[in-house]
């Protein structure tokens, strides 16, 4: 049931499945480093809830749609790679605007695009799902909850470093920041698509 073991493996796991939603978190930042404070924390809660959001509906197919779940698996990468590239490219887009480098603030994160990313950086922690179907519905929720707090905090970290050099790289931390979502969905890619093939 619940003992240390539970909970190291848990928060490690989390550690693990934030990485990619903190250098998301990073570029951010750096494309918007006015944001203020009421912004920081609704990027890293989105993240946090997307985070844990997947872990128990991979859960959930795996007690009820396995063989369906295992069907749409091998789609994942591709959905990551693509969402990643479309708000990289836009970012980079956004970058060679006139008023962003002279300002050096690229334009304000939109809602719906910060959905995208939640959806795009935790679309891959669905596979979790397998790694605790053996977790009855508490210790799964328990789990998902452990992952959430610890991707808020890493998350809420990687805004703040991405504000403070996205106001030192001024009209070039947008390019910045849309090089690192296009680098996340092609690691998401190659190591969900690319390197199965090559083993």
């Amino acid at each position: 049931m619940f003992n240390f073991t539970f909970f190291f493996n848990s928060i490690f796991m989390g550690i693990g499945l934030a990485m990619d939603a903190f250098s998301v978190s990073l570029a951010n930042g750096l494309h918007e480093p006015k944001m203020k404070g009421r912004k920081l924390f609704l990027i890293a809660g989105v993240f946090a809830v997307f985070q844990a959001l997947m872990p128990m509906l991979g859960w959930l197919c795996v007690h009820t749609l396995a063989e369906k779940f295992v069907i749409f698996q091998k789609f994942i990468p591709w959905i990551a790679l693509i969402l990643l590239l479309y708000i990289g490219i836009g970012m980079i887009k956004e970058s060679k605007k006139e008023e962003c480098s002279i300002s050096g603030d690229c334009g304000v994160l939109k809602f719906g695009t910060l959905i995208v990313q939640g959806i795009a950086t935790s679309i891959d922690a669905l596979s979790v799902g397998f790694t605790i179907s053996e977790y009855g519905s508490v210790m799964a929720f328990a789990e998902a909850m452990i992952i959430a707090l610890v991707t808020f905090f890493i998350c809420y970290a990687g805004v703040i470093v991405g504000k403070h050099w996205g106001t030192k790289f001024s009209g070039k931390s947008s390019v910045l920041g849309g090089c690192i979502l296009i680098f996340i969905g092609l690691k998401i890619f190659t190591e969900g698509v690319i390197l199965p093939l090559i083993k």
